[in-house]
């Protein structure tokens, strides 16, 4: 607990030191000139940290239970996991599940907050659906053709995170498709969708994920049986599936959302590897031509599209060399070990370097710098 308080303290007061207030331009100037040389605190944070303790900062876990407990926290400690992602399983009342986070947070010793994500996108994928009214689908918010109505959701929904300490939401869905998860068909009219969402996400102060990149609108195979092709040309993905994601990414800050990368495979872009395996999607396309500086996630590496062709071992691995900074694994505890010692093996040998590590963790870093400050100025 005092660790967290401490980092979090620090954080604040960094802010604070760099301030908005009115001053003139010979007091602009002097600050400038004091504060120059200060240390980055993401940078003094890293100083103190082991390998071990960064390798963990890059992957997400679920747990079992409603309550922390022995194998938990053996997880989270061992470990140094820098994320949960909740579960209906995890959830029995609002009441319950805060005092879960609260205890996930006070009892994981690391030395910044973790993520505690969750997918509640409204509709059919809402993990507090039976213990609340969840949102609709998102279809249904898009038929209806209101921007507004869709933040009001999304204001809803982030009132609720926020008072049982959940700081990510796996949402909006950035796809274009008929498919009751998704804004509508048009290209133009999911971006509009997408970018309200987005606005609304900020505004509350809860971290979002723009999924799945680069999208699965023609996707035909369920990505948690097997894996699958989507054959469409190049100027086609960028004209109409890469689109809602680019209107957030020109538009809004890259430490405020994450983007998580899919399990389908795109020939255009790569014909040997899924999205989320694939240096050329998340490298070439999402950081290099579209300029994306945020935190790329996984889809769950237990999904059949990844976990029936790859080593938990190796899958990880592969994840973190083609750009991902975070590994999500979200059932069980021995696959979860097994993503991180395969990336801690992998920086042993060489294969994956200290430096590249220390990329993520910044990214990662950024995102929980923006959302502790928020919350320090509520």
């Amino acid at each position: 607990m005092r660790k967290i308080f401490s980092t979090v303290l620090f954080f604040i007061m960094t802010f604070l030191s760099i301030g908005c207030s009115q001053e003139s331009e010979a007091d602009s100037a002097a600050r400038v000139e004091t504060t120059i040389d200060k240390p980055d605190p993401i940078d003094e944070i890293l100083k103190t940290m082991s390998l071990t303790e960064k390798i963990g900062q890059m992957v997400m876990i679920g747990i079992h239970g409603t309550d922390v407990d022995e194998d938990s926290l053996y997880m989270l400690r061992q470990f140094h996991f820098g994320g949960v992602i909740l579960f209906s399983r995890n959830i029995d009342s609002l009441e319950q599940t805060a005092r879960l986070v609260e205890h996930i947070q006070l009892q994981s010793e690391e030395k910044v907050p973790l993520f505690i994500a969750i997918d509640e996108e409204g509709g059919r994928v809402s993990r507090l659906g039976h213990v609340i009214e969840s949102a609709p689908s998102q279809q249904s918010i898009g038929l209806s053709g209101s921007l507004d109505t869709e933040k009001n959701y999304v204001d809803r929904t982030c009132k609720t995170l926020r008072s049982i300490g959940v700081n990510v939401n796996f949402a909006p869905v950035a796809d274009v498709q008929d498919d009751e998860r998704s804004f509508g068909t048009d290209a133009q009219t999911v971006a509009a969708f997408v970018d309200a969402s987005a606005r609304s996400y900020e505004d509350n102060g809860i971290i979002y994920c723009l999924k799945h990149f680069p999208g699965i609108g023609r996707g035909v195979v369920d990505s948690h049986e097997e894996i699958s092709s989507i054959d469409a040309p190049l100027d086609e993905i960028k004209d109409i599936d890469l689109v809602p994601f680019k209107e957030v990414i020109d538009n809004h800050p890259h430490d405020r959302f994450m983007v998580m990368a899919t399990h389908i495979k795109y020939p255009a872009l790569d014909p040997d590897n899924s999205a989320s395996l694939s240096s050329e999607v998340l490298t070439g396309l999402l950081r290099n031509e579209m300029g994306f500086d945020g935190v790329i996630v996984t889809d769950d590496l237990e999904m059949g599209a990844a976990a029936n062709h790859n080593l938990f071992r190796e899958v990880g691995v592969k994840a973190i060399k083609a750009g991902a900074d975070i590994a999500l694994v979200c059932h069980e505890y021995a696959h979860e070990q097994n993503v991180y010692l395969g990336i801690l093996e992998a920086v042993k040998r060489g294969e994956i370097s200290e430096e590249r590590i220390d990329q993520s963790v910044r990214r990662i870093f950024r995102a929980k710098l923006n959302n502790i400050a928020i919350d320090g100025a509520d």
